[in-house]
């Protein structure tokens, strides 16, 4: 981090120090940099390629860095106006519209402004991140041989291996596919398994880039209600009756937004519902690794306990890494796994191999198991303490269930608060949550946030960000 600093630091005094030299005129030696600004020849080194991808400097190996030449000017902006008609003009033969809304995905992804605590983070806070262990594992992959040709198309047969294992069952590497990410392996089988205007069955309320992702592909997303124990067999019964989809989406362990776990006595109930309608369930897998220190032995992923090829499941290391390392397993059995291989391959190729190398590198090195023992125990500790401190500033609130894993809570609001103008309220007071209207694929039954307890520097940032969001709260009901 603190490396970091002193490149941006360096590349600002640069920066202001350009018009100081004419176009094409040389800078200083990196030598004479290092000694003037008492930095690492590292650091000059980055600082310049920062210059240099902004356009503002040219470097030129065994010459040095000089300013670069002025660009042309740009020519004014034409009329657009014509993609509103092009874009829209297949809408009313569209059984589903594919419009893309991706505003409550990037709740998640937004960094708020400075100084404002972040409940509305989706990852790992820095300092929860492995960062050297995966600055160790990418540059031990970028020295393995071949690590920069191409990839198996499926992705490395060690690294399928390795989620297999993590899934189990009958499940082998020859049924995993190396993805980028849960969001894109989402994306590729909702592609594969429903086409433009079918229904696809979802939890309610359910992860809001989900139903993006649906709604993109032209696809008419149905609410089943979840409760504590996940979701209710005999609505997902009816639902499958009324509606004749043959994709069911659901996160069986800590449920998102709920944090609930599907319940054993439903987890063969769903499979034969969505057997006897010959669906499929998709299982987004999503924080299996984000186990908090207090939990038990988690149960196993549904297509360990599938013998016929109704799972098509999605397990990430994204959430336990961070947000830019992103590769994720697509499993799936039978004839079905041809079709997703087939829309990946077309989507993206494959996922770089570079990236999968140092997979390889992370999950093997005794670093791995290191950070996931740390990681437990510190979103317990942040758990506990945003319950505690919820309970006693804003009792108002209720938590209707208190996860063991994952990264957030799911709080509804008292009745008749405005969902909105809670939100800007808290906004205001410094801290930034998320609303709980994206979750939801049709009216949502409460006024509801949730929020993140693993997006902030520690447990002290969560006790001022609760004391802050009190204050939001007595706003509103002024």
């Amino acid at each position: 981090m603190h490396e970091r600093s002193s490149v941006d630091d360096l590349a600002e005094r640069l920066r202001k120090e350009l018009n100081r030299y004419s176009p094409g005129g040389k800078l200083p030696s990196s030598r004479a940099l290092v000694e003037r600004f008492r930095v690492s020849p590292v650091t000059v080194s980055r600082a310049l390629a920062q210059l240099a991808a902004e356009g503002l400097v040219v470097t030129r190996p065994g010459a040095g860095a000089f300013r670069a030449r002025p660009r042309p000017a740009i020519a004014s902006t034409g009329d657009t106006s014509w993609q509103e008609i092009a874009l829209s003009a297949d809408a009313a033969t569209e059984a589903v519209p594919r419009t893309v809304d991706a505003s409550g995905v990037l709740v998640s992804l937004a960094a708020p402004p400075p100084g404002v605590v972040e409940f509305n983070g989706g990852y790992l806070h820095p300092s929860l991140q492995p960062e050297r262990a995966m600055g160790a594992a990418l540059s031990r992959a970028g020295r393995r041989p071949g690590a920069w040709s191409r990839p198996p198309m499926e992705g490395l047969p060690e690294l399928r291996e390795w989620f297999a294992r993590g899934i189990g069952g009958a499940i082998g590497a020859a049924e995993v596919l190396v993805a980028a990410g849960g969001q894109a392996a989402l994306t590729t089988a909702l592609r594969a398994l429903a086409p433009p205007g079918a229904p696809v069955l979802v939890e309610s309320p359910t992860y809001p880039g989900m139903l993006a992702i649906a709604r993109a592909a032209g696809l008419r997303p149905v609410p089943v209600p979840v409760d504590p124990d996940g979701v209710k067999p005999e609505l997902l019964a009816d639902a499958f009756r009324a509606t004749g989809a043959r994709v069911f989406v659901c996160q069986p362990l800590f449920q998102n937004p709920t944090g609930a776990v599907l319940a054993p006595e439903r987890r063969g109930e769903v499979l034969r519902i969505a057997r006897d309608a010959g669906a499929f369930v998709v299982e987004d897998d999503f924080v299996r690794r984000l186990v908090h220190e207090d939990a038990g032995p988690l149960p196993r992923p549904l297509a360990a306990e599938d013998p016929d090829g109704v799972v098509v499941h999605v397990g990430s290391l994204t959430k336990a890494t961070s947000p830019s390392f992103r590769v994720s397993a697509l499993a799936a059995r039978g004839p079905v796994l041809d079709r997703l291989r087939a829309i990946q391959v077309v989507d993206t190729f494959f996922v770089p191999r570079p990236l999968q190398e140092a997979a390889l590198e992370l999950v093997g090195s005794p670093a791995w198991p290191r950070h996931l023992r740390t990681v437990s125990a510190e979103l317990k500790a942040r758990r506990d303490t945003m319950t505690a401190a919820l309970r006693l500033r804003l009792p108002e609130l209720a938590l209707p269930h208190i996860p063991f894993g994952g990264y957030h809570l799911w709080a509804r609001l008292p009745d008749g608060t405005d969902e909105s103008a809670f939100t800007a309220a808290a906004l205001r007071a410094g801290v930034a949550v998320t609303p709980g209207r994206p979750y939801y694929s049709a009216e949502p039954p409460a006024a509801q946030i949730r929020l993140s307890f693993a997006a902030v520097a520690g447990t002290q940032e969560i006790t001022e960000g609760v004391r802050r969001l009190a204050a939001a709260h007595d706003e509103v009901r002024a």
